[in-house]
């Protein structure tokens, strides 16, 4: 019997992609880039978001 992994819901803000280098324009002084480490406000870095059954609903 083959096993399944689980789907787990890929950040749509993201695309699974939680955390980026940016480079700032500016190097250090011994050459090398000076970069701003990024990660994603929605899925606080781990690049899957929530499934449905934890998401809490406001409202009736």
């Amino acid at each position: 019997m083959p096993q399944h992994a689980q789907n787990t819901r890929v950040c749509r803000d993201c695309d699974g992609f939680p955390t980026v280098a940016i480079t700032t324009g500016t190097r250090h002084a011994d050459g090398t880039r000076a970069t701003l480490r990024v990660t994603c406000p929605t899925c606080k870095g781990t690049g899957h978001t929530a499934p449905a059954s934890v998401l809490v609903r406001a409202g009736r």
